[in-house]
């Protein structure tokens, strides 16, 4: 159904007309965010790969003619999926990222309607190339614009499917015969590195258990069927035992703008003890995890504000009473600072933190930062 300018324009729509508007596979996806039964079993990857294919179901299927009625429409269906499961920041990630890429190809098409071809003509070149950075006319008409996106975003999906074997492929170049390497918890990044690394080295991988969900285990139990020598230990050990590694390789659930990461309870711990030892700490994560936001903005938006039942691995069910008398806070993410890590590894290589901010550039639009605004 056709979405008029005054609609989309409108300051204070009623919830009845964002209802209307919403798409319905927008809405159906969401509708599974907000199902806590949902969020506890899904993955990072599986929720890019939905809020992608929402959004190219309302570029497809909804009504536009401009770049910013495409943009409006975008912003209001990318809203009613962040309210659905406000604390998983990779769908406002993908959100921005279908944004950059609307406005990329906006750029693209209508440049080449406008500017000569004449590969000599540099300064006219620097001219066009300059205005990406200043405020763009999103109102015109561009005939090829929703072939163009579509296309563009075929390629991004493509490119997502093959980041985390990127990743991966990587393994050999970063871990060594006969080393030990430290990690926390489970992370399937993380299991596939060490296996794929695995094929041509020997080495000892101890596994911090990770209170209180203690999903160590099941990472122990993985590598060890892989032929891997591993140690389980508790997470009171990790200072203890740190003197004998070599690497500390951990996963993150979000890393921020300046290199922070939002990563599981217990990777500060794991971090401060590696970096008194000057033990190199890697850190694997695929680039849709890049947020293009500093800590206020996280601690703003509530993004470490997720906790957990006391029952999850700290207070036995069979004592349930005893949560009743006392406050127990039992945190689900610890921010870690950037100065604790040593190496990113993404689909595109390996970089120091403060090189994100060059990719935070490549991937996201400036006015798209805070969807908020």
């Amino acid at each position: 159904m056709a979405t008029s300018d005054s609609q989309l324009n409108s300051s204070s729509p009623t919830n009845d007309e964002n209802d209307f508007k919403i798409n319905k596979s927008v809405a159906h996806f969401a509708k599974e965010l907000s199902n806590a039964s949902y969020r506890s079993h899904k993955s990072a990857s599986e929720v890019v790969f939905r809020t992608v294919a929402s959004l190219k179901d309302v570029i497809m299927n909804d009504q536009w003619t401009t770049a910013k009625e495409l943009i409006d429409l975008i912003h209001m269906n990318g809203d009613h999926l962040m309210e659905a499961d406000p604390s998983e920041t990779c769908t406002s990630n993908m959100i921005k990222r279908i944004l950059h890429i609307i406005r990329e190809e906006y750029i693209e098409d209508l440049e080449s309607k406008t500017v000569e071809k004449d590969t000599s003509n540099s300064l006219k070149k620097t001219m066009t190339s300059e205005r990406r950075t200043k405020d763009i006319d999103y109102s015109k008409i561009v005939p090829t614009l929703k072939t163009s996106i579509i296309d563009h975003i075929n390629e991004f999906v493509t490119e997502l499917e093959t980041c985390k074997e990127n990743i991966i492929q990587q393994a050999k170049q970063h871990l060594h015969a006969n080393e030990i390497i430290m990690t926390l918890g489970y992370s399937k990044l993380v299991e596939d590195f060490l296996k794929k690394a695995a094929e041509t080295r020997t080495f000892e991988v101890i596994v911090a258990a990770g209170v209180p969900l203690l999903e160590g285990h099941d990472m122990a139990s993985n590598l060890s069927k892989a032929n891997i020598q591993t140690t389980l230990i508790s997470d009171a050990a990790i200072f203890a035992m740190m003197s004998r590694v070599n690497k500390v390789i951990i996963g993150t659930n979000a890393v921020m703008a300046s290199g922070g990461l939002r990563a599981y309870t217990g990777s500060h711990t794991l971090a401060l003890a590696a970096n008194y030892y000057s033990i190199p700490v890697i850190v694997l994560v695929p680039l849709y995890k890049l947020c293009p936001m500093e800590k206020d903005a996280f601690e703003a938006n509530n993004y470490f504000h997720k906790v957990m039942a006391p029952t999850q691995g700290i207070v036995n069910p069979d004592d349930a009473s005893l949560a009743d008398r006392c406050t127990i806070i039992n945190p689900v993410f610890d921010y870690v600072p950037p100065e604790l890590v040593t190496l990113f590894i993404s689909d595109r290589g390996g970089n120091a933190p403060s090189y994100f901010y060059r990719y935070i550039s490549e991937l996201y639009h400036p006015a798209d930062h805070n969807l908020n605004l």
